[in-house]
């Protein structure tokens, strides 16, 4: 029978801190993406700053006081202020409080002579009298009002005084896009109002690569417009540029970029247009056959061909360029490389001393003020030391792969050796995953390139000769025979595995196959040139 009832259980289980997250967050990022979030954390903590001078770096020996005090938790805000070390010049306005005063108000400290305080308050009076004495009346004249009241050229109007500047986001670049192009074009266009709605319509419904992904009956009947116009309006909008847009298959697209080069009804023409098998099987001379043309035609026409664009609306919907910046330098020292962080414009981080005074029980602060700042410099503290664990860890591996990939450093890509991210964790002393997040989305600027950190591992090819030689490498020796083939009669998957095979790489031709695959190199078939 069921009932209600209470039952005490003890169990483990693993709860990341919000340092350990923290910890494994920078870790994963790469160096602009580190420097974005340090300059959010300087405008978020207020007792973080950037550090201009080598000298106003926090050491760790600085740093590790707070962090074993933070981990106290009967911790009195004078003992952290003795941990932090943040020292005051004896002659500082600071150090002048001769009296401390509890939040009503009240005088908790001891009270200071009658005689005493008058000579304060004459010495201060006589301060003053010297002070305004020494003053320069030329000084005090606020030459910018005289002029701006007494040399005023005429009358300003209000409009002239605030001028509604272009906001800064109108000078900001920005890609133009496939339909945006089509639309410029289209508005210049002498149609009417109900072809030129249909052709809105279809440039709508174009994909990336500039093809029609929707029927004209669809269209029309999404669109509310009427068939008989569909046509013309799709007559318009492959009349634009670029060439072969809103082609509903290659070979209509083929078809509107030669007849855009007033090829229409040419040798290229006829082979796209009727023949389009033949070309994909390299039957040149069955072409020649077939057209009866002589042998110099249908090459030029092939050639021609070839020159087209398949994917005509890629150049406005490619990714844009992606900025890349090596986080480490593999630096070259005779025969040997030294590793050198990236990190000369990232910003140095320093804690801020002003807000010491505010952790002062004695200051008149309140607690959750107290509190407040507390918890600022431990976040700040905890920040700094993230960081410096992120640097140690990745020279850790960039280190290893310095050992192992040695040859590679000095004479090339060739010499790649294979390297799991396991053998490098084992050897660093950390988990996979760590060794896993410290190369992820990180280059290294080396004497041949720069190289994204993963590039180096790669798994060995099993084999008597091939646990020697990696994945990468591998590909690399397909692609070059089939590059060095005889165009008449290429190799078969089976013929290049037999050559691996000789040179010792144990492959199957399934294995093969895929790589040629994953190369998009074409079958034997499709490569073969016919007579």
């Amino acid at each position: 029978m069921l009932s209600p009832r209470l039952q005490l259980k003890v169990a483990q289980k693993q709860i990341l801190t919000p340092g350990l997250v923290q910890m494994v967050t920078v870790l994963h990022l790469n160096r602009l993406e580190l420097k974005e979030m340090i300059n959010q954390e300087l405008v978020d903590n207020p007792v973080l700053e950037e550090s201009l001078e080598a000298d106003d770096e926090i050491s760790p020996e600085e740093l590790q006081p707070l962090l074993e005090a933070e981990r106290s938790s009967d911790l009195a805000d004078k003992d952290l202020l003795e941990a932090a070390d943040i020292r005051i010049e004896p002659d500082s306005a600071e150090l002048i409080n001769a009296t401390n005063f509890t939040d009503s108000g009240t005088e908790t400290g001891s009270a200071a002579e009658p005689a005493d305080a008058a000579n304060v308050s004459t010495t201060a009076d006589a301060v003053d009298v010297t002070e305004a004495s020494s003053t320069d009346p030329f000084d005090e004249i606020d030459f910018g009002t005289f002029f701006e009241d007494y040399l005023d050229p005429g009358y300003k109007s209000p409009a002239s005084e605030s001028v509604d500047k272009p906001s800064f986001e109108t000078f900001l670049s920005q890609p133009q896009t496939l339909p945006d192009y089509l639309r410029s074009q289209l508005s210049i266009g002498l149609l009417d109002n109900e072809t030129r709605d249909a052709a809105e319509s279809i440039i709508g419904n174009l994909d990336d690569d500039g093809y029609l992904t929707a029927t004209l009956d669809e269209m029309a009947g999404q669109g509310g417009h009427r068939i008989e116009v569909m046509e013309p309006a799709l007559k318009a909008v492959q009349s634009l540029d670029p060439a072969g847009i809103a082609a509903r298959d290659l070979r209509e697209c083929l078809l509107l970029q030669i007849e855009s080069g007033n090829g229409k009804g040419g040798v290229a023409w006829q082979i796209v247009s009727d023949h389009m098998r033949l070309l994909e099987t390299r039957q040149f001379k069955e072409l020649a056959k077939v057209l009866g043309r002589p042998q110099e035609h249908i090459d030029i026409a092939v050639a021609r061909i070839r020159h087209l664009d398949p994917r005509p609306g890629t150049r406005f919907s490619g990714s844009t360029a992606r900025t890349v910046e090596p986080d480490v330098h593999f630096i070259r020292d005779g025969d040997d490389f030294i590793i050198q962080m990236n990190d000369d414009d990232l910003p140095q981080l320093r804690l801020n001393a002003q807000y010491r005074k505010m952790l002062e029980r004695d200051n008149g602060t309140t607690k959750d003020v107290r509190d407040y700042v507390r918890d600022r410099y431990s976040s700040a503290l905890m920040l700094i030391k993230n960081i410096e664990q992120r640097k140690q860890t990745i020279l850790k591996v960039c280190e290893s792969i310095r050992r192992r990939q040695l040859e590679f450093l000095l004479h090339g890509i060739d010499y790649l050796r294979p390297m799991m991210i396991k053998d490098v964790a084992e050897e660093v002393g950390v988990h996979p995953s760590t060794v896993s997040r410290a190369v992820a989305s990180k280059y290294a600027d080396t004497p041949h390139g720069v190289y994204e950190l993963r590039y180096f591992f790669s798994e060995a090819v099993q084999g008597p000769q091939g646990g020697d030689t990696p994945l990468l490498l591998l590909k690399r020796k397909v692609r070059k025979m089939i590059d060095d083939e005889d165009p008449k009669r290429p190799l078969t998957d089976d013929q290049i595995t037999a050559k691996l095979q000789a040179e010792g790489i144990q492959v199957t031709r399934r294995t093969v196959a895929k790589y040629r695959e994953d190369l998009k190199i074409p079958s034997t078939h499709q490569r073969r040139v016919r007579d």
